[in-house]
């Protein structure tokens, strides 16, 4: 008896699209509230702090369970069918899961090594250990700093990625991504 293939799926399913729109856009927030805060005096600045940290606390709790999510239950879809582009696209993959939950670690360890709290809205959470040398503080501020541009980097070249597909080859990879529509819908392929 001859045994039908099932044909790979399209899209991605509803949890693992939100998962990436929602860490997407808290992504943005967090870079977007620490480039912005040193342009203000209190409360605004602040409240640009708070919301930097309470946004940390809830990616903290997203990304474990998106990368569960992504590793048990999430569909996955063949990156590409060229082997290259394939490796291309999950290293920008795993390297953005890697950096974002590297960028978490640090904020953690900066903060809490320098004796401050974290904030999660007016929830103020102590920190578990002891003050850190003021050079070590000063080193984990840079890698923040910086590890925070490369997922910037890395999260524009792979929307970039994305409209290329989208615009230039009018193939349906973007659209893996979203909950409906299609570019073979629009162009009629």
């Amino acid at each position: 008896m001859e045994q039908k293939s099932c044909p790979s799926p399209t899209r991605y399913d509803l949890p693992t699209i939100i998962f990436h729109w929602g860490c997407a856009a808290i992504v943005v927030l967090q870079f977007a509230t620490a480039n912005l805060w040193g342009l203000f005096r209190n409360p605004l600045h602040h409240q640009l702090v708070v919301t930097h940290l309470t946004l940390g606390i809830i990616l903290s709790v997203l990304m474990p369970v998106r990368l569960l999510w992504r590793m048990g239950w999430g569909r996955h879809i063949r990156a590409a069918d060229r082997r290259l582009d394939a490796v291309a696209a999950r290293s920008v993959e795993y390297g953005l899961y890697g950096l974002v939950l590297l960028e978490i670690l640090l904020g953690y360890l900066w903060r809490w090594g320098n004796g401050q709290d974290m904030s999660f809205l007016a929830i103020q959470i102590a920190p578990p250990f002891g003050r850190f040398a003021a050079s070590t503080v000063s080193l984990l501020h840079w890698l923040h700093q910086w590890n925070g541009w490369l997922i910037i980097i890395l999260a524009t070249g792979h929307a970039l990625a994305a409209c290329f597909h989208y615009f230039i080859l009018r193939d349906d990879v973007f659209q893996r991504m979203l909950v409906k529509g299609t570019v073979s819908d629009e162009y009629g392929k």
